[in-house]
């Protein structure tokens, strides 16, 4: 906030000539400049924040300043920086759905009786083609009635969801059936298709997860936590659970 702004939002309280005094300006230079009309970069905000204030309505109040910049520059086409949206929204006290982070274990649990699938991919997460690697992934997602778990398959290629499946317990039952609505939904694929995930081993589940063994679909692994490991799944996971961010 300029001076000026901060002598044209305290003036009616403290009286213009206090404000002035306070941070070293004259009156005369203060009306000078309320007389003055908008500059062209405050007009640019002001249209800019108009499409902002648009988008979050929209959606429902859930769109940060992420996403709200992703819209504008995909949906309309105008080209703006990140902290400008963020910088207006936070000036306007626009803000998006957000949960509050807790602590929690995570849902990955090693079977260390089990032989791990090979690295099929050999960390190369963005295969040029559909249908070549899929990545898997589960996330909880908080309610008012329990923790809900959701499992999702993300297309490498596309980054777009093929199959997912919700329930009250992380069993390998919900991970096949993610599985099973991708294979359902992209037809019978042809041999070579890979399913990436972690080392889980869910419950109540004889086999091993990463060999699902649903319509010509190789198995692959890579390392607890690895770096880079099914940032596709852990995305639309992400987004699903965060609501808006």
């Amino acid at each position: 906030m300029t001076r000026y702004r901060f002598i044209h939002a305290n003036q009616a309280e403290y009286g213009v000539r206090r404000c002035c005094r306070a941070v070293g300006v004259s009156p005369s230079s203060f009306y000078d400049w309320h007389r003055r009309s908008p500059s062209a970069r405050v007009q640019a905000d002001q249209r800019l924040l108009g499409q902002i204030r648009r988008i979050h309505h929209d959606s429902g109040g859930a769109y940060g300043a992420p996403r709200i910049h992703a819209e504008l520059q995909i949906a309309c086409g105008i080209r703006v920086g990140r902290k400008r949206v963020a910088r207006l929204m936070r000036t306007a006290g626009l803000v998006g759905c957000h949960r509050r982070r807790r602590w929690r274990p995570g849902l990955t649990r090693r079977d260390p009786g089990a032989a791990p699938a090979p690295d099929l991919c050999r960390r190369r997460f963005s295969p040029p083609e559909l249908n070549r690697l899929w990545h898997g992934d589960y996330t909880e997602l908080p309610t008012d009635q329990g923790p809900l778990y959701l499992a999702a398959v993300v297309d490498g290629c596309s980054r777009l969801a093929v199959g997912h499946a919700m329930g009250e317990q992380p069993t390998a039952e919900l991970a096949i059936g993610a599985v099973e609505l991708g294979v359902w939904r992209r037809g019978l694929v042809g041999d070579g298709l890979i399913h990436h995930s972690d080392r889980g081993a869910q419950p109540r589940f004889k086999g091993s997860l990463q060999h699902p063994d649903s319509g010509g679909v190789d198995g692959t692994t890579t390392g607890l936590g690895g770096c880079g490991d099914r940032k596709a799944a852990d995305a639309v996971a992400g987004s699903s659970a965060g609501g808006a961010a």
